[in-house]
C-alpha cells in the first residue's frame, strides 16, 4: 500500500507543519480546544511551539485517565474508549463549554473549532498495532452551523513514539485543511499526509492508514463521502473501504469483526437477477452451515477497483450509479483495491477467524488457476492458495452454460492439466460448494448485454434485473441512458 502524493501542486512548495500551525495562530479569528485522549497532547503541542498560540487556543485537555474521561464525557456502553462515539462526544461537549464559556457578543467575528482524538497506540508486546478516532468541528463564519470531518487511523509504525509523531502531523494538517482548504475536500485528503514519513511512503510504507472519513455540515453540504471513501483507495490511503444501505461510510472493523462473512465480487454494472439469484442461494448454504449463527454474519458485496476503470479511469458517475443500486437493495458495499482473491480473504481474516465464504461464478473461478497472477509471490500459486484457504473458506460455485448449452459446474469445469490434481485437493477436502437449485433462466443474463441496451435504448432488459432497479436507471439516467426528450 502505496500513497500517491503527486498532484497539483509540487509537495516542495507546500507550507510547512509549523508554516500551518504558525498560519492557524496568527488568524485572530481562529478559536478553540484540543482534546486528544490516549497518545499524549501531539496536535497541540505544535501550535504551543510555534508561537502566538495564546490567541488560538482556549484550552487543552488529556483526560488520560478513563475514571476521570467517563466523568466528562460519559461511559461507553460497550465500555470501550477508542470508537466513534466517543470521539462524538468529546467533539459536542468540548464544542457546548467553549460556547458556553466565550461570550459572543465580547468575540462576535471569532471562528471556534473543537480538534479531538482518542487513540491506543501500539501496545509493549506489538500485538495491537494502534488505532484512533480523529476529527474536527469547526465554522467558517461566525456563528454559523459547525462542519466536521472524523476519520479513523490505523497506525504501522512498529513504535508508539512514531505513531504519536503521526498522530501529531496529521491533526495539523487536519486543522489547517478545516480552514483552508475546506472547499476542495478531495485535496484536503491528500494533503493530510504532508510531510509524514515521505520517504517512507515512496517506498511503498504507509505509516498511517485512514480506512474510514466522513464530512458533514453546511460546508460539506454538497459532498458525497462514497466518493471520498473511493478516492481513500484510488489515493492508497487504504486497501478497502465500506459502507452501508444509507450510503454512510463504515468502519470496516464495526462491520467484520467476528463476523462470518459471504462476500460476493462482481463489477454490478448494474447489478442483474444473476447477481442476486447467486447471492440467495449462497446465503442459503451459508446460513446451514455449521458454525454459522445468523446474527453474527455479514455479506458483502465487493467491487474492485479494476472493476471500476473505464479507458484507464475511474468514471465517478458509473461508481455512484453501482453504488445507489446495491445500496437500494439493502447491501453493504466494499471498494477494495485486492485484484487478487487470496487478498481479499488475508484481509477478511484481519477482523475474524470466523466462517468465511466466497461467492464466484465458474469463469472467475477458474481463473484464479492462472498461474500468470502470483508471479510476485515467491512461492508462486501454492502460496496463494494457502492464504486463499487457509482459514475457514469456502467457495460456494455458481454454474455457467457453455455454447452447447452444457451446465458446467465443479465436476466438469476445464483446467489446465498442471492444475487438476491440485485443484482435486481442494474440491475432495469440500472447500468447494456447487450452488445446484440454481434458476437456469438467468444464466444467460450479462451485465455487459444489459449495458449495451441500456445505452441503445433497446427493450428487453429491465425484466433482467430486480425488481424496482429498472425504473431507478430510467428516472436517474444511470449507465449512459439518456431520455427521448434529451437526445
Amino acid at each position: 500500500m502505496s500513497l500517491e502524493i503527486s498532484g497539483d501542486r509540487p509537495f516542495e512548495n507546500r507550507p510547512s507543519i509549523e508554516a500551518k500551525a504558525l498560519r492557524i495562530n496568527l488568524n485572530e479569528h481562529i478559536y478553540g480546544t484540543f482534546a486528544e485522549i490516549g497518545a499524549g497532547q501531539e496536535v497541540a503541542r505544535h501550535f504551543f511551539r510555534v508561537g502566538g498560540a495564546s490567541g488560538t487556543i482556549a484550552k487543552t485537555i488529556s483526560a488520560y485517565d478513563k475514571n476521570f474521561s467517563d466523568n466528562i464525557y460519559g461511559e461507553e456502553d460497550d465500555g470501550r474508549y477508542v470508537t466513534e462515539t466517543r470521539l462524538n462526544k468529546m467533539l459536542k461537549y468540548e464544542t457546548d463549554l467553549l460556547e458556553g464559556r466565550i461570550s459572543r457578543k465580547e468575540h462576535p467575528k471569532k471562528l471556534f473549532f473543537t480538534l479531538a482524538n482518542t487513540v491506543a497506540t501500539i501496545d509493549y508486546a506489538k500485538k495491537f498495532k494502534g488505532h484512533g478516532w480523529m476529527g474536527i468541528r469547526f465554522q467558517t463564519s461566525p456563528g454559523d452551523e459547525y462542519s466536521e470531518i472524523s476519520l479513523h487511523l490505523r497506525f504501522h509504525h512498529q513504535e508508539a513514539k512514531l505513531q504519536q509523531e503521526v498522530l501529531g502531523l496529521m491533526g495539523v494538517n487536519l486543522v489547517y485543511g478545516a480552514f483552508y482548504k475546506n472547499n476542495e475536500p478531495k485535496k484536503l485528503l491528500k494533503y493530510l499526509y504532508d510531510y509524514i514519513d515521505n520517504d517512507g511512503i515512496n517506498k511503498g510504507f504507509l505509516p498511517v492508514e485512514i480506512d474510514t472519513i466522513n464530512f458533514s455540515g453546511p460546508v460539506f453540504k454538497e459532498v458525497d463521502n462514497r466518493l471520498i471513501s473511493l478516492e481513500l483507495v484510488k489515493l492508497g490511503m487504504t486497501d478497502a473501504v465500506m459502507f452501508n444501505p444509507k450510503g454512510n461510510n463504515v468502519l470496516p472493523a464495526r462491520i467484520l469483526y467476528k463476523k462470518n462473512i459471504l462476500a460476493l465480487r462482481g463489477s454490478f454494472r448494474p447489478v442483474t437477477n444473476v447477481n442476486i439469484d447467486m447471492f440467495n442461494k449462497s446465503l442459503e448454504i451459508f446460513l446451514k452451515e455449521t458454525n454459522v449463527d445468523e446474527r453474527k454474519s455479514e455479506v458483502i458485496f465487493e467491487i474492485t477497483l479494476s472493476n471500476l476503470m473505464s479507458d484507464g479511469q475511474i468514471d465517478e458517475k458509473d461508481f455512484m450509479d453501482r453504488a445507489l443500486l446495491l445500496c437500494s437493495l439493502g447491501h453493504t458495499v466494499m471498494i477494495s483495491n485486492f485484484k487478487e482473491y487470496y487478498k481479499l480473504v488475508d484481509y477478511f481474516s484481519n477482523y475474524t477467524t470466523s466462517q468465511l465464504a466466497l461467492t464466484m461464478g465458474v469463469n472467475n473461478f477458474v481463473e484464479i488457476f492462472n498461474e500468470e497472477y502470483y508471479k510476485d509471490l515467491s512461492g508462486g500459486i501454492l502460496e496463494a492458495f494457502g492464504k486463499l484457504f487457509y482459514n475457514n473458506l469456502k467457495v460456494y460455485l455458481y454454474p455457467n452454460k457453455n455454447e452447447d448449452g452444457e451446465i458446467i459446474n465443479s465436476n466438469n469445469l476445464k483446467l489446465h492439466p498442471r492444475m487438476k490434481e491440485f485443484y482435486k485437493f481442494f474440491k475432495y477436502n469440500g472447500k468447494i460448494v456447487d450452488i445446484f437449485d440454481f434458476e437456469e433462466k438467468y444464466l444467460s443474463i450479462f451485465s455487459r448485454d444489459i449495458l449495451r441496451k441500456i445505452k441503445n435504448h433497446e427493450s428487453g432488459w429491465e425484466k433482467q434485473l430486480p425488481e424496482g432497479i429498472a425504473d431507478m436507471i430510467l428516472k436517474n439516467k444511470m449507465f449512459g441512458y439518456l431520455p427521448e426528450s434529451d437526445r
